[in-house]
């Protein structure tokens, strides 16, 4: 009953998706929004030296299948790198348990994909008098989106397991690096597929379908993508950090240590950095690359009157990203012959020097790339003014945010970082307490640096814009910082592979101690004479150690990328809403002042959605570790003889996170998408406040949270590696430290992203409707509707936490869990909580004793 409600309401928030900014500014008498519309004609486009628009795109598609071919060919290099046994078979059980979730999500996904597909009938079919070919169509590339944001997932997860036990066992001669190219290789086979495969498939819509259909497919698209990656991404975050704590708090419970074999933790948490740190990522990339398009897509045929005009920008901007998809191949191939010449012979270096090369020479050669496409494409048409070029340095803008902003994200997360550094000096002699503080500096300084960084790009774009682009269309500010949010993906292969870096290095450690490797009878003499090696064991786990450091730091780095590109995305999407409500800006601007109260009410309602939904992620992952660590406490064996845990005892942790990542998703994500229903139909301009505060306060408390959940880990990486110093009263706080900070950067930050941009799509609709409403003469209903949503949202909000708390007395203590022969509250309230239920019966402890 609880999934068919969740399933239903979900799928009429995606329905609205179904006319988003498009819809807004279409012409009068025209229905269906986005899917209506009709693209111009491509093949009419001369390219500077006689070839045709179309004729560049078909060797984009080209480029395309080399770029998967790229990474399928990665794939299989790492599949074939050498690994023992040992660690192959760890490897192997982490694949295997994530298969396990991947599956119950796909299942999870397909149910909602269902109830999507039939609100699409409905609202299609009947209510804008669609035909049935055209909902077909819909329908169809709704279930292409999702299943591309789903694929790219599994697709992220092989590679990322094959690649954790290669590096562990590359670390065993003592060479750094290999074991930065193993994670780097496996990052860039995930980002060249996953974009390769994503402009394929626009790229398809675009050169062979009907040109009155190309709306349909697009709109049907970013639903289906939206979705998976929504899904994935909230529900993945909360898993990894569930089984994350569970983990380390063991460390702290039993003086165990890090992954230690015996902690039937250690192997969910391997499968929570798939699941949130490769799988969320991987689907949230693909679908904020996806949907930036379609928005650029609809703004050009919306916005530019000159069909020619049109034509040749949506050129312009695919035959930018398929440069972009050669420049990242051509950027990470000079970085890595570099690498290989600099460290070859070298004993030790610092992991991050090569990845932050990589990003500045992606970038110079993006920006490079930029101009000579723009020109060869535009030069010739929009000569006049140098439009050419002004439009090449506003994507550029974006370009340089997609290396400027890392550099400013090191600064308060890398372990070389004063911030960093300053957690731990405040660790020594206040323990937690001023570790947890002096990480909340660094996260709140992050946010000033970084929000004036992206304001200031913002600011370069709106300059040029003002430069003669409102000769060819109307609003070019909307434009321009539509085209920022793009350039933030220019470097999208290498964006992905950097991120995908930190998951494969913190995996490897793993695989290194659950193989336990150093206890194989024989085993330097088998590693000697069967892969010459002469290992060397205490460096190989140091080098590890410092790998998983560089790996924490750029992982961190691409969190803001993708948040500000929401960010700066929505603006565009809600500018659609202001030229439909305020007739193309020439009635009612009056309405956007603060003098108008219910804008400024809206404003500080989008506020507190923010913070309601960052406290309710993080509660999920506090009851679902709770369960976590009651269980492992339970069945962790650390006697004399006990070696390591048993696999259906990981398996059982890896269930008890995915049933509380599902829960604490669905009460998220219908407690959002019932606000966003609520607030449109209240009043219109009072949902612009509301969505501009949403999209404002989440770019500040995503960045906030990420960057001290960054600091906060890499303390105790420092703590680990340069102060040698496990076990101590110091590791201790840092371990507190950043258990704090695992649902901060890892859960709650990551996803806002996709929560500011469905409000957004969402909104679109729901506001449409709510004035159509108003303006037949429904007022009365349409206020009725917009209390009973908010009843609803609110009772999802209530549930967020009194449905996800932990059910145990305050009275509980060791001798009552000692009675009832568990941690924890008494039975009968564990047994009485749905998630558990399953864990009780199969265990048998579901009574009262």
């Amino acid at each position: 009953m609880r999934l068919t409600g969740a399933a239903a309401a979900v799928a009429v928030a995606l329905a609205g998706c179904a006319t988003s900014s498009s819809a807004q500014v279409s012409e009068p008498g025209t229905k269906g929004g986005e899917a209506s519309l009709a693209l111009p004609d491509l093949g009419a486009v001369t390219i500077m030296g006689g070839g045709s628009g179309r004729t560049l795109l078909l060797v984009g598609l080209l480029v395309c299948a080399l770029g998967i071919g790229f990474g399928v060919l990665s794939y299989l290099q790492l599949r074939r790198m050498p690994v023992h046994q040992s660690m192959r078979e760890v490897s192997e059980l982490i694949y295997s348990t994530c298969k396990t979730y991947l599956v119950q999500q796909g299942k999870f996904l397909l149910m909602l994909w269902f109830f999507i597909a039939a609100i699409i009938i409905v609202y299609y079919g009947f209510f804008v008098d669609f035909t049935w070919g055209r909902v077909a169509v819909v329908i169809g590339f709704s279930l292409v989106g999702m299943g591309g944001s789903y694929a790219v997932a599994w697709y992220g997860i092989r590679v990322n397991t094959f690649a954790n036990s290669r590096v562990a066992f590359a670390s065993l001669d003592g060479k750094p690096l290999q074991m930065h190219r193993i994670p780097m290789k496996s990052g860039m086979s995930i980002g060249m597929v996953l974009i390769s495969i994503e402009l394929i498939m626009m790229l398809i819509i675009l050169l062979f379908l009907p040109r009155d259909l190309a709306g349909a497919c697009f709109i049907g698209f970013a639903i289906g993508e939206s979705l998976g990656a929504s899904v994935l991404r909230i529900a993945g975050g909360i898993f990894t950090k569930i089984a994350d704590i569970g983990a380390d708090l063991m460390k702290i419970a039993f003086g165990i240590k890090e992954d230690d074999a015996r902690n039937p933790g250690v192997i969910a948490d391997c499968t929570g950095d798939n699941a949130g740190d490769s799988v969320g990522p991987s689907a949230d990339g693909f679908e904020t690359y996806g949907v930036t398009g379609v928005a650029l897509i609809t703004f050009v045929l919306l916005a530019v009157n000159d069909p020619a005009i049109q034509a040749s920008l949506l050129v312009w901007i695919f035959a930018v990203r398929v440069g972009m998809v050669i420049a990242a191949a051509l950027s990470y191939l000079a970085n890595d012959a570099w690498a290989r010449s600099r460290y070859a012979n070298v004993e030790r270096f610092n992991f991050e020097t090569p990845l932050s090369s990589l990003v500045w020479v992606t970038s110079a050669v993006c920006i490079v790339s930029t101009y000579a496409i723009t020109y060869a494409v535009l030069g010739e048409t929009l000569a006049a003014d140098g439009l050419w070029w002004k439009l090449a340095t506003i994507i550029s803008l974006g370009t340089i945010a997609g290396a400027v902003i890392p550099e400013l994200v090191k600064v308060f997360t890398s372990t070389h970082s004063k911030h960093v550094r300053e957690v731990v000096k405040s660790s020594r002699q206040g323990g937690a307490s001023l570790n947890i503080l002096s990480g909340l500096v660094a996260g709140n300084f992050s946010a000033y640096w970084l929000g004036m960084a992206i304001v200031g790009l913002m600011g370069g774009a709106y300059v040029m814009s003002g430069m003669g682009l409102d000769a060819l269309m109307i609003a070019p500010a909307v434009f321009a910082f539509g085209l920022v949010a793009f350039g933030f993906l220019c470097m999208g292969p290498v964006t992905i592979a950097v991120d995908s870096y930190g998951p494969v290095t913190d995996n490897a450690q793993s695989v290194y101690e659950l193989s336990l490797i150093e206890d194989v009878p024989g085993i330097d003499a088998e590693l000697k004479s069967q892969y010459g090696i002469d290992v060397q064991w205490d460096k190989a786990k140091q080098m590890l150690e410092e790998n998983d450091g560089a790996g924490n730091t750029f992982k961190a780095t691409a969190k803001p990328v993708l948040i500000g590109t929401a960010v700066v995305g929505a603006t565009t999407m809600i500018f659609s809403i202001i030229i439909s409500l305020t007739d193309g800006l020439t009635t009612g601007m009056e309405n956007l002042s603060l003098l108008h109260a219910p804008l400024l009410l809206g404003l500080v309602t989008g506020g507190a959605v923010v913070y309601w939904f960052t406290g309710a992620s993080i509660q999920a992952v506090t009851t679902g570790a709770y369960r976590a660590v009651e269980f492992i406490k339970d069945t962790i064996k650390l006697d004399a003889g006990a070696t390591k845990a048993s696999e259906a005892d990981s398996r059982k942790v890896v269930e008890i996170c995915t049933q509380y990542a599902q829960h604490g998703m669905l009460n998220m994500f219908l407690g959002v998408f019932f606000a966003t229903l609520a607030f449109a139909f209240v009043e219109p301009y009072f949902f612009i406040g509301y969505l501009i505060s949403i999209a404002i306060f989440g770019l500040y408390q995503a960045v906030f949270m990420a960057n001290a959940g960054g600091a906060w880990d890499n303390a105790k990486k420092i703590v680990e590696v340069d102060l040698h110093a496990k076990g101590t009263a110091l590791h201790e706080a840092t371990i507190v430290g950043d258990t704090v900070g695992d649902p901060y950067k890892d859960t709650s930050s990551v996803a806002l992203n996709p929560v500011i941009k469905f409000t957004t799509l969402f909104g679109l609709l729901a506001v449409d409707l709510a004035v159509s409403m108003s303006n037949e003469g429904q007022g009365t209903l349409v206020a009725i509707l917009a209390a009973v949503f908010f009843v609803v949202s609110a009772f999802f909000v209530h549930r967020s936490f009194y449905g996800m708390r932990i059910k145990t007395s305050l009275e509980d203590d060791g001798a009552e869990r000692a009675e009832h022969g568990r941690p924890g509250g008494d039975g009968a309230e564990r047994a009485a909580d749905p998630l558990l239920a399953p864990e009780l019966a199969q265990s048998g402890r579901g009574e009262v004793r």
